[in-house]
């Protein structure tokens, strides 16, 4: 099996659909990458329709249905969105964007800070930061 960093975008987005992306090769670099090629394809609506949708079912094929953490994965769907503007390749996305990758800490994370995120609204509504 290759790993993660070997698959094109179109493999890991269909592995990812069809839930064959192993749970042990995505990390949270991953879910920023894969959101990343999403937003490659389709518009942000449709893209933030179709990852948040496919994340569900991917952590609950992996046993952790309650991990899906929708302020959190809209936040970053619309700041890689912003992000990319000119950006058609990962591998400069990823080096020019830092500052989301870690985790943690990362952008989003201090962008809404501790309160927001551990209500358990937030983890079933999307939030604006306040």
């Amino acid at each position: 099996m290759a790993d993660a960093s070997r698959m094109s975008a179109k493999e890991m987005v269909e592995r990812f659909e069809a839930g064959t992306f192993p749970p042990e090769m995505f990390h949270h670099e991953q879910h920023v990458q894969m959101a990343f090629h999403y937003l490659q394809r389709w518009p942000l609506l449709e893209a933030l329709q179709r990852f948040s949708s496919a994340l569900k079912r991917f952590a609950a094929a992996a046993g952790k249905p309650g991990r899906y953490h929708e302020t959190i994965t809209w936040a970053f769907v619309f700041v890689i969105h912003e992000r990319m503007e000119g950006v058609g390749d990962w591998e400069v996305f990823r080096t020019e964007n830092t500052d989301l990758l870690g985790w943690p800490d990362n952008y989003v994370m201090r962008m809404y800070g501790e309160g927001v995120l551990k209500d358990e609204s937030a983890r079933k509504n999307f939030q604006l930061p306040v």
